[in-house]
C-alpha cells in the first residue's frame, strides 16, 4: 500500500515556474515507477511525465517537453515536477501516481491532487 501526498501548486502568472512535490509512504518506494497527471475541466486527464523507480527511464507528453522536469529521490520517498515556462493552458488539477512499470497504463495508487492555476 502506499498513500501519495502533492503539494506545491499555486497561482502563477504565464512565463513562470512551480515545482510540485509528492511525498510518498510505505515501503519500497523505489519498486514504483511515478507519474505526473492532470485534468483540466472538460478534458481527459493526461499523462504528463513518468519516472521509473530507479529514475533512469523518462516519459514526458509532447506538451510538456523541453518546459517540465520529472525527477525523485528515493531516499526521501519524493517525486518532483518542475514546471518552467508555464502557460494557461497548463492549468489543471495535477495529480502524482504510482505503478508498477513507467511502461504500464495502469497506476495502483493516486494522490488528492493539487491546483495548479497559470494566469495570462
Amino acid at each position: 500500500q502506499v498513500q501519495l501526498v502533492e503539494s506545491g501548486g499555486g497561482l502563477v502568472q504565464a512565463g513562470g515556474s512551480l515545482r510540485l512535490s509528492c511525498l510518498a509512504s510505505g515501503r519500497t518506494f523505489s519498486g514504483y515507477a511515478m507519474g505526473w497527471f492532470r485534468q483540466a475541466p472538460g478534458k481527459e486527464r493526461e499523462l504528463t511525465a513518468a519516472i521509473s523507480g530507479s529514475g533512469r527511464s523518462l516519459y514526458y507528453a509532447d506538451s510538456v517537453k523541453g518546459r517540465f522536469t520529472i525527477s525523485r529521490d528515493n531516499a526521501k520517498k519524493t517525486v518532483y515536477l518542475q514546471m518552467n515556462s508555464l502557460k494557461p493552458e497548463d492549468t489543471a488539477v495535477y495529480y502524482c501516481a504510482a505503478t508498477g512499470s513507467i511502461y504500464s497504463s495502469k497506476y495502483d495508487y493516486w494522490g488528492q491532487g493539487t491546483q495548479v492555476t497559470v494566469s495570462s
